[in-house]
């Protein structure tokens, strides 16, 4: 009986050690210091975090100005066709801004 737990016993030890192993790989494949010493240091995660904000405004301005191009590209294409009322719709628009832009002058 002994001879069969101690098989048992090396076997669980060696699945063990297996699995500690792909465990320590999978948390340094994930960088798990690296956040930790990030909490460890609060003014280096408020910096961290205050640059991904800046990042991601800017990100923000940048797509905003290419799709609102592309949206007034496509209706001044739409506008040239002469549709009518896709037409007035831009006409309206346009007298709209030339009142402003007269008014503030």
């Amino acid at each position: 009986m002994d001879d069969v737990g101690d098989r048992i016993s090396s076997g669980l030890v060696h699945t063990l050690l297996t699995k500690v192993e792909h465990l320590t790989l999978a948390l340094e494949k994930a960088s798990i210091a690296e956040y930790i010493e990030l909490y460890r240091k609060p003014k280096r995660l408020l910096f961290l975090n205050f640059l991904a904000g800046i990042a991601r405004g800017f990100g923000l301005a940048i797509g905003f100005t290419v799709v609102g191009a592309f949206f007034l590209y496509g209706l001044g294409k739409l506008a040239s066709w002469n549709l009518p009322v896709v037409g007035e719709f831009i006409a309206e628009i346009t007298r709209i801004v030339q009142n402003e832009l007269a008014r503030r002058h």
